[in-house]
């Protein structure tokens, strides 16, 4: 009898820190433009979550931006300062695209180089459905497709305002570079859940005459 409780404290055990090991991370990223909200899934994508995780709380992203952004296809940042320096990274992880989760806009994803397994700090928000770039099989860079490991919860208007913004080149790029930077001031990890705004933002994405 003993033996049969103690076995199942343990199970019970086992389940509840599996259970927290795998709750959604809740992260804050102030820009300059506003405060964007993403639920990262670690359950899904726990190589990149925790990636993400710990250049957060290094302070790695504080004072990066984004320097790329395309309004029909996604912003991306996580890599370069305000003077457009590249920042020195960790090794790169493992691709975790094949974990079910879409490019869906309001996603955020891995960036990386053409190499499936290459992606170090820059991610990027899907701005739209971006289905091009999920995973279908481990035969190339292409198939492979791109990681998304959490979503916009609050604050995709932010997202939104930042994708419509005007682009030109700036080096080391030749095109897609904000003309006015797009500062991403801070990323905290957040203690629990944020409470639901007062009023629901619109899942439909915006347009550019919307702006």
């Amino acid at each position: 009898m003993k033996k049969q409780l103690t076995i199942s404290l343990l199970c019970i055990g086992l389940i509840c820190s599996i259970s927290v090991l795998a709750a959604p991370v809740y992260v804050k990223m102030e820009t300059n433009r506003g405060d964007i909200i993403l639920e990262l899934d670690q359950e899904k994508a726990p190589l990149s979550v925790a990636n993400f995780v710990k250049y957060t709380t290094d302070g790695y992203y504080n004072g990066t931006v984004f320097h790329r952004v395309i309004p029909t296809f996604m912003i991306q940042g996580g890599g370069f300062d305000e003077e457009l320096t590249r920042k020195t990274t960790r090794e790169p992880i493992q691709n975790e695209a094949n974990n079910g989760l879409k490019n869906a806009r309001g996603t955020i994803a891995m960036a990386r180089l053409p190499s499936p397994h290459s992606a170090t700090s820059q991610f990027f928000i899907n701005v739209q459905d971006n289905l091009s770039l999920d995973y279908t099989g481990e035969q190339n860079g292409r198939t492979w497709g791109y990681a998304v490991f959490g979503k916009v919860i609050q604050g995709l208007d932010v997202v939104d305002e930042i994708r419509f913004t005007q682009t030109g080149p700036n080096p080391p790029f030749n095109r897609d570079v904000p003309i006015k930077t797009m500062l991403i001031k801070k990323i905290s990890i957040l203690d629990k859940a944020p409470e639901a705004p007062e009023t629901t933002e619109q899942e439909k994405p915006k347009t550019a005459a919307d702006m």
